[in-house]
């Protein structure tokens, strides 16, 4: 399918873009590259296939919860600039 210059400025105003003329041309060939591919679309066989309104109807994937790096001290308090014990040390925000 190939857009004519009006229909591109009539998309952009819809969109609220600003093109100028020597846009259209090229804007109007990539906008008929996406519908041509859109068309492409169609062709694909979805018989059988369940339509899905939303991810609410799928289950998560859950993964166990195991503590994977907090049991070394001293690898997690390497960077700290001040440490108490085995705890970050921070100033006082409140009095």
């Amino acid at each position: 399918m190939s857009l004519d210059p009006a229909t591109v400025r009539r998309i952009a105003k819809l969109a609220r873009i600003r093109v100028d003329e020597a846009e259209l041309a090229p804007l109007g060939r990539e906008l008929s590259g996406i519908l041509a591919w859109i068309e492409q679309l169609n062709e694909v066989n979805i018989e059988g296939v369940e339509p899905l309104t939303g991810a609410a109807q799928m289950a998560l994937r859950l993964r166990p919860d195991v503590v994977t790096d907090g049991g070394d001290v001293e690898a997690v308090l390497a960077n700290a600039p001040d440490r108490a014990g085995s705890f970050y040390a921070v100033p006082k925000v409140v009095e």
